[in-house]
């Protein structure tokens, strides 16, 4: 009796020792709310590093109240450039931005500001002079756009309400040089909405060399159709006069086929107060997404594009007569890539510039005269450079990432001016981007990979290493607690022989001989990648915790491949990007582990697009699709997005209609969800409304959510995390 009872509690005991030390060795799982309301999961990296003349020292901005300067060799503190605190200023207690003036003896400096569009704000701007700390507001006549210094400091010209300024620093006195900005008419030197979006700049005016001219891009609007909006009183933020009657907004939104802006060039001279119009040809339905001073007073470059965007033009223009002439062009039989744009750099020798192009089928960079002749094909082979990263005057090397080893992957290289001395500057495979002191004495080298989290390192000219900057050993010890799997690399063959590559997250505790519901991700969308080697981890990990095989291939029209496959999808966007996702989940239903009757596909905005043309199209291969802010007709989207792929509506009429859902979605087979926010400048809510109503009409049923006043992004207050819990839920009701 005795012996029994000393069993049982012996074999009690040991149970709860085991139960004890599995407790401790379970670990914890990833939550909707740590990713999308705690943010719990984002590895730290190393932003704002801001090269100061000589290469030696950075700034900094911290806590949004001073700005530090450091030593790139040891790290340390050498001082507090500025402390806003010290400044007692009034309405200066925080600073969003600043600049250096050429000497580094000034910083112009902002606050306050309030978004117009992506890139676009207003603020109010200060001036620091560091020699004795005065500080002057640039303007007490309004909130001012892009200031900025002329280059001996003694001027800063800016935007106010669609006109240009500048005000004497020396004598306080504040000069306007155009008078017929208007809002929704003319915008003198800031772009219109679809220039800012779709060319990516902001800032539509540059002061000369020796500050003598303001050169300037005037966007007459006048013809451009309104777009209007409505929005509502809303939570997060609360548009308080909105509550009992909504706002309408509206602006000047030019959609396919629709009118642009007229744009015009013109120079401003401060001394003679005269303002002369540069000739940038007879055709006013152009673009000119760029105008920049070459390294004279006398020449203005102008960047001139037709309106299908397969040409390209760079002028060069006397600023004292307007007499412009063409000195390089290059035509391709696709489009243009306006990503090249900022790259076409003016040396200080005069003679040469550096441009990147793709004419022969691959994006390389050139060395040109500046009478637009090539002098020297600075990289080649079948591999795409994918960034510019600048040009050492001294060494006469030029510095580039490129997708050379692999298309998933990116390195950093230099190369010499004759094209020859190719060097590597990244060790490690996964995608590596670097950003450069000012004359090349060091770099910080941003690493990453499917298995390591963003890794930050120092180094000196020749590559080697000064120090770790960031190596998220905190991140990795808060996320190795969790259970979770990291992408798997893997290519598949089409039944049309396209090989594609993508990468997969199997369920933590993987067993092959189970059968496991399947979702796929993508963007594809023109020239992008998603299926790269560099870090993630985010709702594609907790899904695949969740019991979920997530996929991600990146179909043809993607980036890095070489022009051929990224221009494939030209004049019929949707067409084959639908099609390879499609035979992607044919390829996923041949694998043992796959349950083929459980696959689902989402995508946001272009990944939108795609994932009703999947629904659509698919015939009932995906069981459930989730769509946020798609495009459903390309006639509702902007012009000059939609006309570089697709020319106008008017040309290609079946372009558009042959791979719109919204002509087919009488064929919706499965579950769908669509989500868009009310207030999406970008894709229009229209989008999502004039489909639903075809899904009506069909007779099919689906599921669609609005987030009120929400922009593309669809953020805000406790928004993200009510949309994925939203989607996630979905994919639960719908897929198990």
């Amino acid at each position: 009796m005795m012996k029994s009872k000393f069993f049982k509690t012996s074999i009690l005991l040991m149970f709860m020792f085991i139960t004890l030390f599995a407790q401790a060795q379970q670990k914890g799982k990833i939550t909707i709310a740590d990713l999308w309301k705690n943010y719990k999961y984002f590895p730290a990296s190393v932003n704002g590093l801001r090269s100061m003349n000589d290469g030696l020292y950075y700034s900094t901005l911290e806590q949004g109240t001073k700005i530090v300067k450091y030593s790139y060799k040891t790290g340390e503190e050498i001082g507090v450039v500025v402390d806003v605190k010290e400044l007692n200023i009034d309405g200066l207690s925080r600073i969003s931005g600043y600049s250096f003036n050429a000497d580094e003896s000034k910083i112009l400096l902002y606050t306050n500001p309030e978004h117009i569009y992506r890139r676009s704000f207003t603020a109010d701007y200060y001036v620091i002079d560091l020699a004795d700390k005065k500080t002057v507001k640039v303007s007490e006549n309004g909130r001012q756009q892009l200031a900025t210094f002329s280059p001996d400091a003694n001027k800063i010209a800016f935007v106010r309400k669609n006109n240009i300024f500048f005000v004497d620093l020396t004598t306080g006195i504040e000069k306007q040089i155009t008078f017929d900005g208007k809002f929704n008419f003319i915008i003198n030197g800031a772009p219109d909405w679809v220039y800012e979006e779709e060319f990516e700049f902001n800032q539509a005016f540059h002061w000369s060399p020796d500050g003598n001219k303001i050169a300037y891009i005037k966007f007459d609007e006048s013809n451009v159709k309104e777009f209007d909006m409505t929005m509502y009183a809303g939570m997060a933020p609360t548009l308080v006069k909105n509550k009992i009657y909504p706002e309408n907004r509206h602006w000047k939104y030019p959609k396919a086929g629709e009118d642009n802006s007229i744009v015009s060039v013109h120079v401003y001279d401060v001394n003679t107060d005269k303002t002369i119009e540069m000739n940038v040809g007879e055709e006013t339905d152009q673009y000119i997404p760029r105008i920049r001073w070459t390294k004279s007073n006398d020449i203005l470059s102008i960047f001139r594009l037709n309106r299908l965007q397969n040409k390209f033009d760079l002028l060069f223009a006397d600023p004292n007569t307007g007499v412009s002439n063409v000195v390089f062009t290059d035509e391709n039989k696709y489009y243009i890539d306006e990503g090249n744009f900022d790259d076409l750099t003016f040396l200080s020798d005069k003679k040469h510039f550096v441009l990147t192009s793709e004419m022969d089928g691959w994006n390389h960079i050139y060395l040109m005269d500046m009478k637009g002749n090539v002098v020297c094909k600075l990289t080649d082979g079948d591999y795409d450079v994918t960034d510019y990263l600048g040009f050492d005057e001294k060494k006469k090397r030029v510095y580039f990432q490129a997708a050379k080893v692999s298309p998933v992957q990116r390195e950093v290289y230099s190369v010499k001016m004759n094209g020859k001395g190719l060097k590597k500057y990244s060790d490690k495979p996964g995608t590596n981007r670097a950003a450069f002191s000012k004359g090349y004495k060091y770099y910080v080298n941003y690493y990453s990979s499917a298995t390591t989290p963003t890794y930050v390192t120092l180094h000196n000219s020749k590559g080697d290493l000064i120090r770790v900057l960031e190596d998220n050993a905190k991140f990795l010890e808060k996320i190795n607690k969790l259970d979770y799997s990291l992408k798997e690399f893997f290519t598949f063959t089409t039944s049309e022989d396209v090989q594609l590559n993508g990468y997969m997250i199997k369920p933590v505790n993987f067993d092959p001989n189970k059968k496991y519901p399947v979702f796929m991700t993508q963007y594809s969308g023109p020239n992008s990648q998603s299926a790269t080697d560099s870090w993630s981890f985010n709702w594609e990990n907790y899904l695949a915790q969740e019991g979920y095989v997530v996929v991600c291939v990146d179909g043809r029209g993607t980036g890095a491949r070489g022009e051929e496959f990224r221009k494939m999808t030209y004049l019929q966007l949707g067409k084959y990007e639908s099609m390879d996702q499609i035979e992607t989940a044919k390829y996923l239903a041949t694998l043992p582990y796959i349950d083929k009757d459980n696959m689902a596909i989402w995508g946001w905005s272009y990944g939108g697009f795609m994932t009703t043309l999947c629904m659509t199209k698919g015939n009932g291969i995906f069981k459930a699709g989730i769509a946020v802010a798609p495009v459903t007709n390309y006639r509702y989207y902007d012009n000059i997005y939609t006309e570089r792929f697709m020319r106008t509506p008017q040309e290609n009429p079946k372009g558009y209609d042959d791979n719109s859902p919204m002509n087919f979605a009488d064929q919706l087979q499965g579950d769908l969800l669509i989500i868009h926010g009310s207030g999406d400048d970008n894709v229009h809510l229209q989008n999502t409304m004039e489909f639903a109503e075809k899904l009506v009409q069909a007779n099919k049923q689906f599921d669609m959510f609005i987030y009120n006043n929400r922009n593309h992004g669809i953020y805000g207050g406790n928004t993200r995390y009510h949309l994925y819990t939203k989607m996630t839920k979905f994919l639960n009701d719908h897929l198990k």
